[in-house]
Protein backbone atom coordinates (compact mmCIF):
# COMPACT_ATOMS: atom_id res chain seq x y z
CA UNK A 1 0.00 0.00 0.00
CA UNK A 2 1.84 2.96 -1.55
CA UNK A 3 1.75 5.78 1.69
CA UNK A 4 -0.69 3.92 3.42
CA UNK A 5 0.31 4.41 7.22
CA UNK A 6 -1.43 0.90 8.34
CA UNK A 7 1.06 -2.09 9.35
CA UNK A 8 -0.65 -5.64 10.02
CA UNK A 9 2.17 -7.46 10.30
CA UNK A 10 1.86 -8.29 14.00
CA UNK A 11 -1.81 -9.27 13.72
CA UNK A 12 -1.16 -12.17 11.18
CA UNK A 13 0.04 -15.05 13.83
CA UNK A 14 -3.98 -14.31 15.82
CA UNK A 15 -5.75 -13.50 12.73
CA UNK A 16 -4.19 -15.25 9.34
CA UNK A 17 -4.49 -12.13 6.82
CA UNK A 18 -6.68 -14.48 4.27
CA UNK A 19 -9.03 -14.04 7.35
CA UNK A 20 -8.82 -10.33 7.46
CA UNK A 21 -9.32 -10.75 3.45
CA UNK A 22 -12.58 -12.98 3.66
CA UNK A 23 -14.22 -10.08 5.64
CA UNK A 24 -13.37 -8.07 2.42
CA UNK A 25 -17.15 -8.15 0.90
CA UNK A 26 -18.60 -7.30 4.07
CA UNK A 27 -16.45 -4.27 4.82
CA UNK A 28 -16.88 -3.31 1.49
CA UNK A 29 -21.00 -3.71 2.09
CA UNK A 30 -20.46 -1.46 5.26
CA UNK A 31 -18.22 1.10 3.47
CA UNK A 32 -21.14 1.76 0.81
CA UNK A 33 -23.65 1.80 3.30
CA UNK A 34 -21.67 4.58 4.97
CA UNK A 35 -21.10 6.63 1.93
CA UNK A 36 -24.19 6.17 -0.05
CA UNK A 37 -26.20 7.62 3.05
CA UNK A 38 -28.46 4.32 3.32
CA UNK A 39 -27.87 3.21 6.77
CA UNK A 40 -28.29 4.48 10.61
CA UNK A 41 -27.34 8.10 11.13
CA UNK A 42 -27.07 9.14 7.74
CA UNK A 43 -28.09 12.32 8.44
CA UNK A 44 -24.85 12.79 9.92
CA UNK A 45 -22.40 11.96 7.11
CA UNK A 46 -21.26 15.56 6.25
CA UNK A 47 -17.76 14.85 7.08
CA UNK A 48 -16.93 11.83 4.66
CA UNK A 49 -16.13 15.02 1.78
CA UNK A 50 -15.54 17.52 3.88
CA UNK A 51 -12.17 17.97 3.52
CA UNK A 52 -11.93 18.13 -0.42
CA UNK A 53 -15.37 20.54 0.17
CA UNK A 54 -13.52 22.98 2.14
CA UNK A 55 -12.71 26.29 -0.01
CA UNK A 56 -9.46 28.49 0.12
CA UNK A 57 -11.92 31.08 1.10
CA UNK A 58 -13.65 29.51 4.09
CA UNK A 59 -9.92 29.03 5.14
CA UNK A 60 -9.26 32.76 4.23
CA UNK A 61 -12.27 33.97 6.06
CA UNK A 62 -11.37 31.82 9.19
CA UNK A 63 -7.41 33.31 9.58
CA UNK A 64 -9.41 37.14 9.24
CA UNK A 65 -11.82 36.70 11.69
CA UNK A 66 -8.87 35.88 14.16
CA UNK A 67 -6.44 37.74 12.80
CA UNK A 68 -7.44 40.22 16.21
CA UNK A 69 -7.20 37.96 18.75
CA UNK A 70 -3.69 36.27 17.87
CA UNK A 71 -2.61 40.34 18.18
CA UNK A 72 -3.97 41.10 21.22
CA UNK A 73 -4.78 38.21 23.16
CA UNK A 74 -1.93 36.15 25.62
CA UNK A 75 -4.46 33.30 25.66
CA UNK A 76 -7.21 32.07 23.79
CA UNK A 77 -9.55 30.52 25.96
CA UNK A 78 -11.51 27.35 24.22
CA UNK A 79 -14.66 26.61 25.92
CA UNK A 80 -16.34 23.36 24.34
CA UNK A 81 -16.44 19.77 25.92
CA UNK A 82 -16.59 16.40 24.11
CA UNK A 83 -16.05 17.27 20.14
CA UNK A 84 -16.41 20.44 20.92
CA UNK A 85 -13.22 20.91 22.34
CA UNK A 86 -11.26 17.75 22.01
CA UNK A 87 -9.97 17.40 18.45
CA UNK A 88 -8.63 20.96 18.56
CA UNK A 89 -7.05 20.64 21.72
CA UNK A 90 -5.53 17.09 20.32
CA UNK A 91 -3.80 19.03 17.17
CA UNK A 92 -2.69 21.94 19.29
CA UNK A 93 -0.65 20.12 22.05
CA UNK A 94 0.77 17.99 19.37
CA UNK A 95 1.69 20.96 17.10
CA UNK A 96 3.38 23.35 19.87
CA UNK A 97 5.78 23.46 22.59
CA UNK A 98 5.02 21.51 25.40
CA UNK A 99 6.20 24.19 28.17
CA UNK A 100 4.24 27.22 26.96
CA UNK A 101 5.35 29.52 24.62
CA UNK A 102 8.99 30.12 24.04
CA UNK A 103 10.97 32.70 21.25
CA UNK A 104 9.43 31.22 18.37
CA UNK A 105 5.83 31.21 19.28
CA UNK A 106 6.08 34.21 21.91
CA UNK A 107 3.31 36.66 19.14
CA UNK A 108 0.74 33.20 18.98
CA UNK A 109 -2.02 33.35 22.36
CA UNK A 110 -1.67 29.80 24.33
CA UNK A 111 -4.83 27.70 23.64
CA UNK A 112 -6.09 26.94 27.50
CA UNK A 113 -9.79 25.58 27.92
CA UNK A 114 -12.70 25.76 29.78
CA UNK A 115 -16.07 24.56 30.06
CA UNK A 116 -14.69 20.51 29.36
CA UNK A 117 -15.45 19.67 33.30
CA UNK A 118 -17.45 21.24 36.20
CA UNK A 119 -14.63 22.06 38.74
CA UNK A 120 -15.36 24.78 41.12
CA UNK A 121 -11.62 24.60 41.55
CA UNK A 122 -10.46 25.27 38.05
CA UNK A 123 -13.00 27.80 37.43
CA UNK A 124 -11.33 29.60 39.90
CA UNK A 125 -8.36 29.23 39.10
CA UNK A 126 -8.71 30.00 35.96
CA UNK A 127 -10.31 33.19 36.80
CA UNK A 128 -7.31 34.08 38.58
CA UNK A 129 -4.78 33.49 35.76
CA UNK A 130 -7.04 36.03 33.17
CA UNK A 131 -6.83 38.74 35.55
CA UNK A 132 -3.74 39.41 35.06
CA UNK A 133 -3.59 38.22 31.23
CA UNK A 134 -5.23 39.43 28.21
CA UNK A 135 -7.25 36.77 26.24
CA UNK A 136 -9.81 36.09 23.68
CA UNK A 137 -12.44 33.03 23.78
CA UNK A 138 -13.55 30.67 21.55
CA UNK A 139 -17.21 29.28 22.83
CA UNK A 140 -18.16 26.34 20.74
CA UNK A 141 -21.95 24.66 21.14
CA UNK A 142 -24.12 23.64 19.06
CA UNK A 143 -27.08 24.17 21.41
CA UNK A 144 -25.48 26.73 23.54
CA UNK A 145 -26.86 24.78 26.47
CA UNK A 146 -25.14 21.93 27.01
CA UNK A 147 -24.39 22.50 31.13
CA UNK A 148 -20.28 22.81 31.16
CA UNK A 149 -19.48 24.93 28.85
CA UNK A 150 -22.79 26.56 29.22
CA UNK A 151 -21.68 27.36 33.33
CA UNK A 152 -17.63 28.61 31.88
CA UNK A 153 -19.33 30.77 29.00
CA UNK A 154 -21.30 33.14 31.20
CA UNK A 155 -18.92 33.16 33.98
CA UNK A 156 -15.93 33.90 31.64
CA UNK A 157 -18.33 36.29 29.52
CA UNK A 158 -18.74 38.20 32.70
CA UNK A 159 -15.07 38.21 33.64
CA UNK A 160 -14.21 39.25 30.30
CA UNK A 161 -16.63 42.32 30.16
CA UNK A 162 -15.80 43.58 33.73
CA UNK A 163 -12.00 43.34 32.64
CA UNK A 164 -11.80 45.62 29.19
CA UNK A 165 -15.59 46.74 29.47
CA UNK A 166 -18.54 45.00 27.07
CA UNK A 167 -17.67 46.56 23.70
CA UNK A 168 -14.17 45.34 23.60
CA UNK A 169 -15.52 42.08 24.64
CA UNK A 170 -17.46 41.57 22.27
CA UNK A 171 -14.43 41.83 20.03
CA UNK A 172 -12.83 39.68 21.56
CA UNK A 173 -15.37 36.57 21.76
CA UNK A 174 -15.86 34.37 18.82
CA UNK A 175 -19.14 31.43 18.97
CA UNK A 176 -19.14 28.63 16.45
CA UNK A 177 -22.69 27.31 17.01
CA UNK A 178 -25.91 26.19 14.76
CA UNK A 179 -26.85 28.57 12.26
CA UNK A 180 -29.88 29.41 12.88
CA UNK A 181 -31.16 27.86 16.73
CA UNK A 182 -29.98 27.62 19.71
CA UNK A 183 -28.79 30.00 22.85
CA UNK A 184 -25.50 30.49 21.66
CA UNK A 185 -26.65 31.72 18.33
CA UNK A 186 -29.47 34.01 19.68
CA UNK A 187 -26.68 35.90 21.91
CA UNK A 188 -23.88 35.81 19.04
CA UNK A 189 -26.72 37.57 17.19
CA UNK A 190 -28.10 40.00 20.15
CA UNK A 191 -24.10 40.99 21.03
CA UNK A 192 -22.81 40.67 17.24
CA UNK A 193 -19.88 37.98 17.91
CA UNK A 194 -18.32 36.73 14.98
CA UNK A 195 -19.63 33.56 14.53
CA UNK A 196 -19.12 30.67 12.13
CA UNK A 197 -21.62 27.61 11.60
CA UNK A 198 -21.31 24.05 13.43
CA UNK A 199 -22.89 22.17 9.72
CA UNK A 200 -26.39 20.34 10.17
CA UNK A 201 -24.83 16.87 9.25
CA UNK A 202 -21.79 16.66 10.84
CA UNK A 203 -21.34 15.38 14.34
CA UNK A 204 -19.30 16.91 17.26
CA UNK A 205 -16.70 13.80 17.81
CA UNK A 206 -16.15 14.15 13.74
CA UNK A 207 -16.56 18.07 13.77
CA UNK A 208 -12.55 18.50 14.21
CA UNK A 209 -11.95 19.70 10.26
CA UNK A 210 -14.76 21.75 10.68
CA UNK A 211 -15.00 25.23 12.26
CA UNK A 212 -15.31 23.24 15.26
CA UNK A 213 -11.41 22.49 15.34
CA UNK A 214 -10.49 25.30 12.69
CA UNK A 215 -11.50 28.66 13.97
CA UNK A 216 -9.52 28.00 17.66
CA UNK A 217 -6.19 26.43 15.93
CA UNK A 218 -6.18 29.26 13.60
CA UNK A 219 -6.51 31.66 16.29
CA UNK A 220 -3.43 29.94 18.04
CA UNK A 221 -1.54 30.35 14.71
CA UNK A 222 -1.62 26.68 13.51
CA UNK A 223 -1.27 25.71 9.69
CA UNK A 224 -5.31 25.12 9.28
CA UNK A 225 -4.40 25.05 5.22
CA UNK A 226 -1.74 22.47 6.14
CA UNK A 227 -3.92 20.52 8.38
CA UNK A 228 -6.80 20.11 5.94
CA UNK A 229 -4.56 18.81 2.78
CA UNK A 230 -3.45 15.98 5.11
CA UNK A 231 -6.83 14.88 5.58
CA UNK A 232 -7.60 15.68 1.85
CA UNK A 233 -5.13 13.16 0.85
CA UNK A 234 -5.93 10.53 3.20
CA UNK A 235 -9.63 11.10 1.77
CA UNK A 236 -8.44 10.13 -1.20
CA UNK A 237 -6.82 7.02 -0.16
CA UNK A 238 -9.99 5.64 1.76
CA UNK A 239 -11.92 6.65 -0.97
CA UNK A 240 -14.10 3.33 -2.15
CA UNK A 241 -12.59 3.35 -5.62
CA UNK A 242 -9.28 2.60 -3.63
CA UNK A 243 -9.10 -1.40 -3.68
CA UNK A 244 -9.56 -3.16 -0.39
CA UNK A 245 -6.64 -4.34 -0.04
CA UNK A 246 -4.99 -1.02 -0.44
CA UNK A 247 -7.85 1.06 1.61
CA UNK A 248 -5.96 1.89 4.91
CA UNK A 249 -9.36 2.50 6.74
CA UNK A 250 -11.20 -0.26 5.13
CA UNK A 251 -8.06 -3.05 6.50
CA UNK A 252 -8.60 -1.09 9.36
CA UNK A 253 -11.71 -1.45 9.96
CA UNK A 254 -11.78 -5.26 8.83
CA UNK A 255 -9.12 -6.00 11.07
CA UNK A 256 -10.51 -4.39 14.26
CA UNK A 257 -13.72 -6.16 13.73
CA UNK A 258 -11.99 -9.91 12.92
CA UNK A 259 -9.94 -8.96 16.10
CA UNK A 260 -13.25 -8.39 18.25
CA UNK A 261 -15.02 -11.59 16.52
CA UNK A 262 -11.96 -13.26 17.97
CA UNK A 263 -12.57 -12.29 21.74
CA UNK A 264 -10.35 -9.05 21.99
CA UNK A 265 -12.80 -6.55 23.60
CA UNK A 266 -10.07 -3.60 24.22
CA UNK A 267 -8.46 -1.64 22.08
CA UNK A 268 -5.48 0.16 23.66
CA UNK A 269 -4.37 3.11 21.43
CA UNK A 270 -0.32 3.30 22.15
CA UNK A 271 1.85 6.36 21.69
CA UNK A 272 5.41 7.00 22.32
CA UNK A 273 5.03 10.91 22.29
CA UNK A 274 3.64 12.45 25.35
CA UNK A 275 2.61 15.15 22.33
CA UNK A 276 0.30 12.98 21.51
CA UNK A 277 -1.99 11.91 24.94
CA UNK A 278 -5.06 14.39 23.74
CA UNK A 279 -4.89 12.97 20.48
CA UNK A 280 -5.64 9.59 21.94
CA UNK A 281 -8.58 11.34 24.23
CA UNK A 282 -10.01 12.47 20.96
CA UNK A 283 -9.84 8.84 19.99
CA UNK A 284 -11.29 7.42 22.47
CA UNK A 285 -14.36 9.83 22.17
CA UNK A 286 -14.61 9.13 18.68
CA UNK A 287 -14.79 5.38 18.71
CA UNK A 288 -16.21 4.66 22.50
CA UNK A 289 -19.45 6.87 21.68
CA UNK A 290 -19.85 5.63 17.87
CA UNK A 291 -19.49 1.81 18.37
CA UNK A 292 -20.42 1.34 22.94
CA UNK A 293 -24.36 1.17 22.43
CA UNK A 294 -26.44 -2.03 21.97
CA UNK A 295 -24.20 -4.46 23.90
CA UNK A 296 -21.52 -4.14 21.37
CA UNK A 297 -18.26 -2.22 20.79
CA UNK A 298 -14.37 -2.32 21.22
CA UNK A 299 -13.47 -0.71 24.44
CA UNK A 300 -11.25 1.75 23.81
CA UNK A 301 -8.49 2.96 25.95
CA UNK A 302 -4.90 4.33 26.15
CA UNK A 303 -1.58 4.30 27.25
CA UNK A 304 1.29 6.55 26.94
CA UNK A 305 4.45 4.83 26.47
CA UNK A 306 6.84 4.42 27.88
CA UNK A 307 5.14 6.29 30.86
CA UNK A 308 2.68 3.68 31.22
CA UNK A 309 5.07 0.08 31.06
CA UNK A 310 6.02 1.33 34.56
CA UNK A 311 2.27 1.15 35.41
CA UNK A 312 0.00 -1.13 33.11
CA UNK A 313 3.07 -2.49 31.54
CA UNK A 314 2.29 -5.51 33.95
CA UNK A 315 -1.76 -5.68 32.68
CA UNK A 316 -0.80 -5.75 28.94
CA UNK A 317 1.69 -8.61 29.38
CA UNK A 318 0.38 -10.86 31.41
CA UNK A 319 -3.19 -9.94 31.97
CA UNK A 320 -6.24 -11.26 30.96
CA UNK A 321 -6.24 -11.91 26.90
CA UNK A 322 -8.70 -9.48 25.71
CA UNK A 323 -6.59 -6.86 24.17
CA UNK A 324 -5.26 -5.41 21.16
CA UNK A 325 -3.49 -2.24 20.57
CA UNK A 326 -3.13 0.07 17.70
CA UNK A 327 0.79 2.12 18.09
CA UNK A 328 0.94 5.54 16.23
CA UNK A 329 4.71 5.48 15.55
CA UNK A 330 5.81 8.79 14.77
CA UNK A 331 8.96 8.19 12.53
CA UNK A 332 11.03 11.54 12.86
CA UNK A 333 10.83 14.02 15.95
CA UNK A 334 11.04 18.14 15.78
CA UNK A 335 13.99 18.15 17.95
CA UNK A 336 17.45 16.05 17.89
CA UNK A 337 19.42 15.33 21.18
CA UNK A 338 22.26 13.01 22.20
CA UNK A 339 22.92 11.00 25.70
CA UNK A 340 26.59 12.60 26.63
CA UNK A 341 28.58 10.10 28.01
CA UNK A 342 29.58 10.04 31.51
CA UNK A 343 33.17 8.79 33.40
CA UNK A 344 32.19 7.28 36.14
CA UNK A 345 29.14 5.48 34.58
CA UNK A 346 27.29 5.26 37.98
CA UNK A 347 24.15 5.12 36.06
CA UNK A 348 25.15 2.33 33.65
CA UNK A 349 24.08 3.92 30.91
CA UNK A 350 26.74 4.47 28.95
CA UNK A 351 26.62 1.80 26.67
CA UNK A 352 23.55 4.55 25.42
CA UNK A 353 25.94 7.62 25.42
CA UNK A 354 26.21 9.83 21.85
CA UNK A 355 22.90 7.82 20.39
CA UNK A 356 19.76 9.98 20.02
CA UNK A 357 17.26 9.93 22.69
CA UNK A 358 14.56 9.06 19.96
CA UNK A 359 16.79 6.29 18.96
CA UNK A 360 16.66 4.22 22.88
CA UNK A 361 12.87 5.36 22.15
CA UNK A 362 12.50 3.48 18.94
CA UNK A 363 14.14 0.00 20.54
CA UNK A 364 11.42 0.55 23.53
CA UNK A 365 8.60 0.74 21.24
CA UNK A 366 10.03 -1.93 19.14
CA UNK A 367 11.17 -4.32 22.39
CA UNK A 368 7.48 -3.54 23.97
CA UNK A 369 5.77 -4.26 20.49
CA UNK A 370 7.52 -7.75 20.34
CA UNK A 371 6.87 -8.73 23.96
CA UNK A 372 3.48 -8.42 24.11
CA UNK A 373 2.84 -10.31 21.01
CA UNK A 374 4.83 -13.05 22.20
CA UNK A 375 2.59 -12.53 24.96
CA UNK A 376 -0.69 -12.78 22.98
CA UNK A 377 -1.30 -9.09 22.52
CA UNK A 378 -2.28 -8.29 18.50
CA UNK A 379 -0.43 -5.25 17.36
CA UNK A 380 -1.48 -2.88 14.79
CA UNK A 381 1.24 -0.16 14.14
CA UNK A 382 0.29 3.25 12.09
CA UNK A 383 3.29 5.06 11.03
CA UNK A 384 3.46 9.22 10.87
CA UNK A 385 6.11 10.66 8.89
CA UNK A 386 7.01 13.16 12.00
CA UNK A 387 4.36 15.08 14.10
CA UNK A 388 3.09 18.31 11.93
CA UNK A 389 -0.29 19.65 10.96
CA UNK A 390 -0.17 17.71 7.36
CA UNK A 391 0.16 14.06 8.96
CA UNK A 392 -2.11 14.68 12.02
CA UNK A 393 -5.35 15.69 8.78
CA UNK A 394 -4.35 11.98 7.51
CA UNK A 395 -4.77 10.57 10.75
CA UNK A 396 -8.01 12.11 11.61
CA UNK A 397 -9.84 11.61 8.80
CA UNK A 398 -8.10 7.87 8.73
CA UNK A 399 -9.71 7.08 11.88
CA UNK A 400 -13.07 9.15 11.15
CA UNK A 401 -13.25 6.94 7.97
CA UNK A 402 -12.77 3.45 9.72
CA UNK A 403 -14.81 4.57 12.32
CA UNK A 404 -17.98 4.89 10.51
CA UNK A 405 -16.73 1.69 8.56
CA UNK A 406 -16.30 -0.58 11.46
CA UNK A 407 -19.86 0.62 13.50
CA UNK A 408 -21.66 -0.37 10.14
CA UNK A 409 -20.03 -3.95 10.30
CA UNK A 410 -20.88 -4.31 14.09
CA UNK A 411 -24.76 -3.65 13.08
CA UNK A 412 -25.11 -0.69 14.94
CA UNK A 413 -25.26 3.13 14.12
CA UNK A 414 -21.88 5.01 14.54
CA UNK A 415 -23.34 8.36 14.15
CA UNK A 416 -25.47 8.70 17.53
CA UNK A 417 -24.99 8.85 21.26
CA UNK A 418 -28.26 8.30 23.08
CA UNK A 419 -26.56 6.62 26.09
CA UNK A 420 -24.99 10.06 27.25
CA UNK A 421 -28.78 11.19 27.98
CA UNK A 422 -28.90 8.97 31.13
CA UNK A 423 -26.70 10.67 33.22
CA UNK A 424 -27.83 14.22 32.06
CA UNK A 425 -31.76 13.48 33.56
CA UNK A 426 -30.43 12.30 36.61
CA UNK A 427 -28.34 15.26 36.87
CA UNK A 428 -31.11 18.13 36.09
CA UNK A 429 -33.39 15.96 38.41
CA UNK A 430 -31.49 15.91 41.29
CA UNK A 431 -30.70 19.83 40.47
CA UNK A 432 -34.24 20.04 39.98
CA UNK A 433 -34.11 21.81 36.79
CA UNK A 434 -37.85 22.59 35.78
CA UNK A 435 -39.55 20.09 33.90
CA UNK A 436 -37.72 16.80 35.68
CA UNK A 437 -40.23 16.93 38.48
CA UNK A 438 -41.04 13.16 38.62
CA UNK A 439 -37.30 12.14 37.48
CA UNK A 440 -36.74 13.84 40.85
CA UNK A 441 -39.13 12.14 42.48
CA UNK A 442 -38.15 8.65 41.50
CA UNK A 443 -34.93 9.36 42.46
CA UNK A 444 -35.66 10.90 45.84
CA UNK A 445 -37.29 7.31 46.27
CA UNK A 446 -34.29 5.27 45.29
CA UNK A 447 -32.05 7.21 47.96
Amino acid sequence: MQNSPLDLSKVFSFIAEKEILQLENETLKAQRTMYEGTGAGNNFLGWIRLPSRISEQHLTDIEEAVSQLKKNSEFMVLIGIGGSYLGARAVYEALTHTFGSPATQADLPRMIFAGHHISEDYTYELCEILDHHSYSIVSISKSGTTTEPAIAFRILKEHLEKKVGKQEAGERIVVVTDANRGALRQLADEKGYKSFIIPDNVGGRFSVLTPVGLVPLAACGIDIRQLVAGSREMEQMCDPSVPFDQNPAALYAASRNALYRSGKKIEILVNYNPKLHYFSEWWKQLFGESEGKQGKGIYPASVDNSTDLHSLGQYIQEGERILFETVISVEETTHRMTIPEEPANLDEINFMAHKRIDHINKMAELGTAMAHVDGGVPNIRISLPALNAFSLGRLLYFFENACGISGYMMGINPFNQPGVEAYKRNMFALLEKPGFEEEARQIRSRM
